[in-house]
């Protein structure tokens, strides 16, 4: 069976070149859509406007992002620098390019609101608010808020030039510039950084990405999704198959293709996305497969190729849905539970099947023993914590979740678990139903 699969898995990987849209092996780059709180919308255009916009849907060239009041939304770049937006912001992704030496440059236009860059450094990115341009090839963590009467940059970290009609302006570590868009953005620098309302949300989510992107048990040349393959789920070597890499919470049943949503974008068609808070990087790039015993396993690979459509194997030993595109419109289609409204509750329960679909990033202390424990009793009732709420100080001054140790990859276990405690009251924590569902 390994020979077959493997055969299967080359000629696949052979004939995704023909599979993908031009644009996806030229010039053109796509970025994931990585987290999506409250009314967020999108304009992908394709002639319907601004839509809903759902996790994990890709973001292509001239795409517009907004928030609603109420809206906070993460984009992932390939190498894992992230842009997070907040409440009543708008932005637009003027250039997602890759230059002929083969780096990666993103231009991004903050049209109002305020973003988190946390800039890696790997590649290039120009950030344009007011008048003015930050145009970065190095690390750099900063905050940037465009309103009515005035403009402020502020650096958490490294050294951030912009440039604008007094010319270039450095803006160190831990300090504020400020430009009176009235006064042609005439600019001034404070020797501090007054916090916002949104810095723990922005701190937490890098912290989340730095903790969980470092244990990396995967080939992938890329940064995008890597954190979330390891939160959610685990990698393994499997006889016959190599690295595999699997959901927690999946169970007889499940198949990675029975919920997502189709997204239409000009030139290239439509776009399947996961809803899934891990279901990036499995549904861009390799293949999928049913392992007996196991279940439906991503196989890391064919990462120069870019998936519009995710390939699978074929099995006769379990279903699995058909990857269908709609007909007929341009509009975003979603299927299975990515259409059904995502409602706070503050309790869940949790079954083989949910393969942590609408587990919050860092709401649960430790996914591998809830896992474990819903492998054992069948389900358990949980309490989830607010997203990043569960944490810890460490020393890099951020915080991280609580309940590890060890790293997030499978090599070891917590000993303490949210799915054997018993309280009701604390954060993340669970109790366990037995003898099958509720």
């Amino acid at each position: 069976m390994s020979t077959r699969f493997l055969s299967g898995l080359v000629l696949l990987t052979t004939s995704s070149l023909i599979s993908l849209p031009a644009t996806a092996s030229s010039q053109a780059r796509i970025v994931r859509l990585s987290d999506v709180h409250g009314a967020v919308q999108i304009n992908k255009n394709s002639g319907s406007g601004f839509e809903r916009a759902f996790l994990n849907l890709p973001i292509t060239q001239g795409t517009q992002l907004k928030t609603l009041a109420d809206g906070r939304a993460e984009v992932e770049f390939e190498d894992g620098s992230s842009l997070r937006l907040a409440p009543n912001s708008s932005i637009t992704f003027s250039a997602l390019s890759l230059n002929d030496s083969g780096t990666r440059s993103s231009t991004i236009n903050l049209a109002q609101g305020m973003a988190y860059l946390n800039w890696l450094g790997k590649d290039e990115v120009s950030l344009k608010f007011s008048q003015e341009t930050v145009a970065l090839d190095h690390p750099a963590h900063f905050r940037v808020v465009d309103a009515s009467e005035q403009a402020s940059l502020a650096v958490f970290k490294g050294e951030v030039d912009v440039n604008g009609p007094e010319g270039n302006l450095t803006v160190a570590k831990n300090k504020t510039a400020s430009f009176d868009l009235a006064d042609n953005d005439k600019s001034k620098i404070a020797n501090k950084i007054q916090e916002a309302a949104l810095d723990s949300w922005d701190k937490d989510a890098t912290s989340y990405h730095d903790q969980y992107a470092k244990v990396k048990n995967d080939p992938s040349p890329y940064g995008y999704g890597l954190s979330d393959l390891n939160y959610y789920g685990n990698f393994m070597t499997v006889p016959g198959y190599g690295m595999m890499w699997q959901p927690f919470l999946t169970g007889a049943g499940w198949d990675p293709f029975m919920d997502g949503v189709w997204g239409f974008y000009p030139g290239m068609g439509y776009m399947f996305a996961s809803p899934y808070p891990w279901g990036w990087l499995p549904y861009r790039y390799g293949n999928w497969a049913f392992v007996p015993s196991i279940g439906w396993m991503w196989q890391p690979g064919g990462w120069n190729n870019w998936l519009a459509v995710p390939h699978y194997t074929a099995s006769t030993l379990a279903p699995v849905h058909s990857l269908v595109a709609p007909t007929g419109t341009t509009k975003t289609v979603a299927i299975g539970r990515a259409a059904e409204p995502t409602l706070a509750s503050s309790r869940m329960t949790m079954r083989s099947g949910s393969a942590g679909l609408f587990v919050a990033r860092g709401s649960i202390d430790n996914m591998r023993s809830l896992n474990h424990e819903v492998e054992k009793k069948g389900f358990v009732e949980m309490r989830p914590a607010p997203q990043f709420a569960v944490q810890t100080q460490h020393r890099s001054g951020f915080s991280a979740p609580v309940g590890f140790q060890g790293d997030m990859a499978g090599r070891s276990v917590a000993t303490t678990s949210t799915a054997t405690s018993a309280s009701s009251s604390s954060a993340g924590h669970a109790s366990s139903g037995g003898g099958g569902h509720k």
